[in-house]
């Protein structure tokens, strides 16, 4: 087989696997060099390219847009989703960006300039604005052909158990099942099998409000309207459990200091910029944590073994916290409560932490006990891990409850904030207590 016989076959089995298996190929390509994936993608179809498009990682994608020929890109763009349109242009430079706006379809470009101009994190930011709709004075027969004729939403309609009704103004009036349309007489009107929308959204509707509606009445997608009413998109359950996914990425990043704008792949100056401010927060954190260890120096000094315990209380107090700060971030997340239930969590994780503690104090005073074989270090350590574990438990759920009383993100931090409160908690509550029983130690 000469050479060119070898090239052809490639570009045929390229061609099928990015047909086919566009997930799949993608994260082949993800693994590779963004040089060596341009060169496997020029040649092929715009078409074949979009479904590439589609599934590629933002990452990849924009440093492999930069090396594919300008009018290439843009007849691909033109062929793909305008959510993804408006992803992939978020992380292009200004002028790419610019001019490829400038080259978008004038039947895409109004779909897209919405999804761009919507806030993160909302139902017009992941919604697809090419909606299929019906109309009730449509017969059943023109319904039908309508959607055999909608290629590009054919592989929705195919998992769609509702779709959508508006009138004449475009405004949203209501659902019709897909299966009673499929078993309908021909000659009937979609007006009589017509039903009230269960429920719909607003531009501004969060992703955590799109979850609960979704799955309060069990539907595969969600109609987007604006403030006078009109249709102007679509979330699709799919589309939401992306978000839903991003959306807890962002959350463990940014409950460590890290910015919700950083990516993996990132500029490391850019990374520094973000971080580093949280990083001197926590510097002068842990001084507060010293200087209350400083406060016991003498105590210290005259018993080291309560040099070499103290990790031990901090350490659990700690892991204490962290627990009931992940439990009440998930419920708030999940929308299972709310900062008006603060008396009940607070008390609860308190009660929690507490019952623990002692359990745990048991558990650390006898080995203690057998390391040492002091009674008064063994009482020390078992109250003082009882007490510490006690406030971490209600730091770690006042914390994010009252981050979101304020209106700010529960997830912004909260693991600086709460290791700061657990470390004091356990080196003030080990050492006060240890300062007071001196004289059986």
């Amino acid at each position: 087989m000469n050479n060119n016989s070898v090239a052809t076959l490639e570009r045929a089995l390229e061609k099928d696997l990015f047909a086919r298996y566009s997930s799949e190929a993608a994260v082949l390509l993800d693994k590779m060099s963004p040089s060596t994936v341009a060169g496997m993608l020029q040649g092929h179809d715009a078409t074949i390219l979009a479904r590439v498009f589609e599934t590629l990682s933002p990452a990849t994608l924009s440093k492999v847009i930069v090396i594919l020929p300008e009018a290439l890109v843009a007849d691909v763009i033109n062929r793909v989703a305008p959510t993804r349109v408006a992803s992939i242009l978020r992380v292009l430079g200004d002028d790419l960006r610019g001019r490829l706006v400038q080259q978008l379809d004038p039947s895409l470009k109004p779909d897209v300039d919405l999804v761009l101009s919507s806030l993160p994190d909302t139902a017009g930011a992941i919604m697809d604005p090419r909606v299929i709709f019906l109309r009730r004075t449509q017969s059943v027969a023109e319904a039908l052909s309508r959607l055999r004729e909608e290629q590009h939403h054919r592989r929705y309609v195919r998992s769609q158990r509702i779709l959508l009704v508006v009138d004449e103004e475009g405004k949203l009036e209501g659902i019709v099942a897909i299966q009673d349309l499929a078993l309908a007489d021909p000659a009937d009107m979609v007006a009589d099998y017509m039903q009230a929308a269960p429920a719909f959204v607003t531009l501004n509707a969060t992703t955590e409000e799109m979850a609960e509606l979704l799955t309060q009445h069990v539907l595969s997608s969600l109609p987007v309207i604006d403030d006078e009413r009109h249709l102007v998109g679509v979330v699709r359950y799919e589309q939401l459990v992306t978000a839903a996914q991003e959306n807890a990425s962002v959350d463990l990043q940014t409950m460590f200091g890290a910015s919700r704008d950083e990516k993996a792949l990132s500029k490391p100056v850019f990374a520094v910029k973000k971080r580093l401010p949280w990083l001197q927060v926590n510097l002068l954190t842990a001084f507060l944590a010293a200087a209350v260890v400083g406060l016991f120096e003498q105590t210290i000094a005259a018993y080291t073994a309560l040099a070499i315990l103290l990790p031990v209380v901090a350490g659990q107090s700690g892991n204490t916290g962290a627990q009931a700060l992940a439990v009440v971030i998930r419920g708030l997340a999940l929308r299972e409560i709310s900062s008006a239930h603060w008396r009940r969590v607070v008390l609860k994780e308190t009660l929690v932490a507490a019952m623990n503690g002692v359990a745990v104090a048991l558990t650390t005073a006898l080995a203690v006990y057998i390391w040492s074989r002091s009674i008064g270090l063994t009482m020390v350590i078992g109250f003082a891990m009882v007490i510490s574990m006690a406030i971490a438990g209600t730091a770690g759920a006042a914390i994010p409850l009252l981050l979101d009383r304020l209106g700010q993100d529960p997830a912004q931090s909260s693991s600086i904030v709460l290791t700061t409160v657990t470390d004091i908690a356990g080196f003030f509550s080990f050492l006060g207590i240890a300062t007071l029983f001196m004289a059986t130690l």
